[in-house]
């Protein structure tokens, strides 16, 4: 599962995290991935999740915090998968360096990734989750790269998931996706269409937005059996202006 959780923000109001953060966990324990990437969540946000999700853990591998920072974050589920290893980098010419943003990127942006072990098979795989820029064009094409080149540069199987700010078809989706990517996309795996149905953006609404932009991309070490663009809310009170991204993957 991908799910942007919406940074904790003042100005939503009605649709603080203090008013819906029970909902995120909620969904998340009722769907049950092995797996989440979350994103824009801020270091009490995830400190939330982590007691409260109590059949999960979450990997924050030598993370320097802050209280104004964004976190992508992995989460899972102890029974069926654990982290070996991994690691978190700025999408910047300084990856190294907490908070660096480079080109026209509104705010610093981060890959985590963990090499994950899935216990029922003993198998291995990369997982990773990011958050490319909203704004700047140029900062989400070369923050792909960097992301395109570690990823090119695993030799295994791969879960790349996130909140892009991107359309299908775009050349940051072409890039990651495309005949010299290892990567596909799993909603076009299946064949499913690109239409208000498919988008993951909603703004609190309900009401699709802007484009398909959450995506769960997989290496063909995998097998995408279903995929879903989870709507759950609680009488019209959304857990995010996104909806959480699921799919259900089998070994090839």
């Amino acid at each position: 599962m991908t799910f942007n959780i919406r940074f904790e923000n003042e100005h939503d109001k009605n649709n603080g995290w203090q008013y819906r953060r029970e909902l995120v966990a909620e969904i998340i324990q009722r769907h049950a991935p092995s797996l989440v990437g979350t994103q824009e969540g801020k270091w009490q946000q995830l400190l939330y999740l982590k007691k409260y999700l109590s059949s999960y853990n979450s990997y924050m591998p030598n993370r320097v915090i802050d209280d104004t920072s964004q976190y992508p974050t992995l989460f899972y589920r102890e029974s069926e998968v654990t982290i070996v290893q991994g690691g978190e980098f700025w999408l910047s010419k300084t990856p190294a360096i907490h908070l660096s943003k480079n080109w026209d990127s509104a705010f610093p942006r981060m890959m985590s990734y963990g090499l994950c072990l899935e216990r029922g098979s003993k198998r291995h795989f990369l997982a990773a989750v990011t958050h490319l820029d909203h704004k700047g064009n140029e900062a989400r094409w070369q923050q792909a790269k960097i992301i395109n080149t570690f990823i090119q540069n695993h030799i295994g199987p791969t879960i790349l998931m996130g909140d892009f700010n991107d359309r299908p078809g775009s050349r940051v989706h072409q890039l990651l996706t495309g005949t010299e990517s290892e990567l596909r996309d799993s909603w076009k795996i299946l064949g499913r269409e690109e239409d208000e149905k498919s988008m993951t953006h909603h703004g609190f609404t309900g009401m699709p937005k802007k484009t398909r932009m959450d995506w769960i991309l997989v290496s063909k070490h995998f097998r995408v059996i279903d995929a879903q663009i989870i709507r759950d809310n609680s009488e019209g009170s959304y857990p995010s202006d996104h909806y959480p991204y699921m799919v259900d993957l089998d070994w090839a």
